[in-house]
């Protein structure tokens, strides 16, 4: 039997960044007010905004001191941008705990996303990394730590050791990277709808909804529906093909 199919919308993004996770939200606020949300399907993308991070070994500096080391401003600075961000998560209806969150390389939790997908589990796993790494303050470098957090989600730790010795998962975290370059994205969150229509940016739910509406208008003239379940079997098709 076919599957119905479904608009897909892509989105290129990194854990550790602040405004993937509002944008998360936002998007999903837009999507609730959309009518035919059950025809829209998510697919998230592997992004990372500092891949220079080393892996293995312990990040000491916080994330207060990595942003002023990294983009050089003084500490001071660097706490009053992350209290600014804490206050735009807080009207999305999220947590931010910065002086918890550890700084690490986030190239192993893509690749459990990446295997995560692979079993219907992406935006679960975008959704537990996010909360792990902004609210709770848990270490998304650690092997543990990672194993945990597939467990959370349905995943064995079985499946997250496969996850981070198997290169192919590698290759798909390199692949989206490369992708992203290919269309020309700069920063993240970066959703692409239908391969028409790009929201850069943690913009508003109106704007998400705007865009599924349009986009989603255009898919569906492409991909009429129906209100058949179809179970194919041998037949002849007007062409006069018969199998």
């Amino acid at each position: 039997m076919e599957a119905t199919p479904k608009m897909k919308v892509e989105v290129w993004s990194d854990i550790m960044c602040p405004f993937c996770y509002i944008g998360k939200r936002n998007y999903e606020a837009g999507l609730k007010q959309f009518a035919d949300s059950k025809n829209i399907e998510i697919e998230w993308k592997s992004f990372q905004l500092d891949p220079t991070i080393p892996q293995d070994k312990v990040i000491t500096e916080n994330t207060y001191q990595y942003l002023a080391n990294s983009k050089g401003m003084s500490y001071e600075q660097s706490v009053q941008m992350h209290n600014s961000v804490v206050e735009t998560a807080k009207k999305a209806g999220l947590e931010y705990n910065f002086e918890k969150s550890v700084v690490a390389n986030s190239f192993n939790a893509h690749r459990m996303i990446q295997l995560a997908k692979t079993k219907g589990l992406g935006d679960a796993a975008e959704e537990r990394l996010f909360f792990a790494y902004f609210t709770e303050g848990k270490n998304f470098g650690n092997t543990e730590i990672l194993i945990e957090l597939g467990n959370d989600i349905g995943l064995t730790e079985a499946e997250v050791h496969t996850a981070l010795t198997d290169d192919s998962y590698a290759y798909k975290v390199r692949q989206d990277i490369q992708e992203a370059q290919q269309l020309g994205v700069r920063g993240v969150p970066f959703f692409v709808f239908d391969r028409k229509y790009a929201i850069s940016g943690a913009q508003p739910p109106e704007a998400f909804l705007e865009t599924l509406e349009k986009s989603f208008t255009e898919w569906r003239k492409e991909n009429p529906s129906s209100t058949f379940e179809v179970s194919n079997g041998p037949s002849c098709s007007t062409d006069g093909i018969c199998e």
